[in-house]
């Protein structure tokens, strides 16, 4: 797959992905990249590929999410203006034809594996669940700005608006209540269901090519867990967030078994 990502195979109907983990240029990529690493960083998912663990079925990213977008849409997977980049200029020269061609070649592999994967999975259990893992940004004014408005910006979202809500009901609300249940450092993790994000190409994709079998989980922590302007992170939280999603899988698992 041209090393955009590693793919772990499991015997579990669960998968766990971190498809924006990746940090990686090619070489011909970074030669224009007009971002620092650390800008890079800002806006990729850290630390996400660890919590991929809770499940035996893995999918991390390699290359970063400035030289394709596995979670876009595949004619805008390769940011080209400011305006697909939060704003950022992300090139020092607009990416020729062939920059262009082989980033849109490696999301094209990358889907055609994933395609492989889940496939295997829908014959060997019929059903199975992927616990898309994400982070976002909540102090986009500067480190020492605002944080963003709590109320519209929970601690966990749960995307969910790509899929068959009725179908998979069971599921999602099992997620939630388990998740925000979990002893979170002596408090509750703030869950909530589509209120910042509902899911991007990797769940509205396989929710397309696998409408009765999959359920797509898209989970995106707010960055609480590190200073998003420096990149270092909260070891206690780190771990917690994991501990925190292992102890949603045997209630999911279960779940599933009865759909």
């Amino acid at each position: 797959m041209e090393n955009i990502c590693q793919i772990f195979n499991g015997d579990s109907p669960l998968v766990a992905t971190a498809i924006h983990d990746g940090h990686e240029l090619r070489p011909e990529v970074a030669r224009i990249m007009a971002l620092s690493d650390s800008e890079r960083l800002r806006e990729e998912d850290p630390f996400t590929a660890g919590w991929t663990t809770v499940a035996e079925n893995r999918v991390v990213g390699i290359r970063s999410r400035f030289e394709v977008d596995l979670n876009r849409p595949r004619e805008k997977a390769v940011y080209i203006e400011p305006e697909d980049a939060w704003g950022l200029p992300v090139w020092n020269e607009t990416p020729s034809k062939e920059v262009i061609k082989a980033s849109l070649r490696s999301y094209d592999a990358f889907y055609d594996e994933l395609y492989r994967s889940f496939s295997k999975l829908e014959s060997r259990f019929e059903r199975f669940v992927v616990f898309d893992l994400h982070s976002y940004n909540h102090r986009r004014e500067g480190p020492d700005g605002p944080i963003a408005d709590p109320q519209q910006n929970p601690e966990v979202n749960i995307g969910t608006g790509t899929m068959d809500r009725m179908r998979w009901a069971p599921i999602i609300e099992k997620f939630i209540a388990d998740l925000g249940a979990f002893d979170f450092l002596d408090g509750h993790l703030d869950v909530r269901e589509n209120i910042k994000f509902k899911g991007g190409q990797l769940a509205r994709w396989t929710h397309e090519n696998f409408p009765r079998s999959a359920c797509v989980l898209s989970i995106e922590f707010k960055k609480f867990f590190m200073d998003e302007w420096s990149g270092d992170p909260s070891a206690i939280h780190l771990e917690a967030i994991h501990r925190s999603l292992q102890a949603t899988v045997p209630g999911v698992l279960e779940t599933l078994r009865h759909i």
